[in-house]
């Protein structure tokens, strides 16, 4: 049997209460314990006393006997003093993937971005095409004019 000293939620929705509390690894979050060791109530004032209430001596006979606190208590447990020392040693735990998307969330940004491209590409396309429509009149009248200047330079020396 694991032990687990973890957050048991109580409280009504959208005013969440905790009980620290050691259980069965096993049991569920708001399930069986087998001792409340304190309690958190995460909407006070992060520099509020009673906001984190441990009783530092159950828990330090709990983590003797093997209990292991999850992250979030061990976090409280580390600014409790027991005989002079932190009551429990945390340290933050390197999850280098955290931040990063899952294979999902990359497969909806590359469509994503396909079709940015695609329609960055149309947009340069019709830019070109009206480029070319406006320097296409031009050059027709151009080529418009040059003939009826030869025919004007024929007709003086034909005649």
């Amino acid at each position: 049997m694991a032990l687990k000293i973890r957050l048991a939620r109580g409280g009504s929705k959208k005013r969440p209460f905790y009980r620290v509390v050691v259980a069965d690894s096993r049991a569920p979050r708001d399930g069986r314990f087998i001792e409340k060791l304190g309690n958190y109530d995460p909407r006070k004032p992060k520099d509020a006393e009673d906001r984190v209430n441990i009783d530092a001596e159950k828990a330090a006979e709990w983590i003797k006997k093997g209990a292991q606190p999850t992250d979030r208590v061990a976090r409280f447990l580390s600014l409790i003093e027991h005989d002079g020392k932190p009551l429990y040693e945390w340290k933050a735990s390197n999850n280098p993937k955290k931040g990063e998307p899952g294979v999902k969330a990359k497969e909806r940004a590359e469509e994503k971005a396909e079709k940015e491209r695609e329609r960055k590409e149309a947009e340069e396309a019709a830019k070109a095409e009206a480029e070319a429509a406006k320097n296409a009149p031009a050059e027709e009248e151009a080529a418009e004019e040059a003939p009826a200047g030869e025919a004007a330079a024929e007709e003086k020396s034909g005649g």
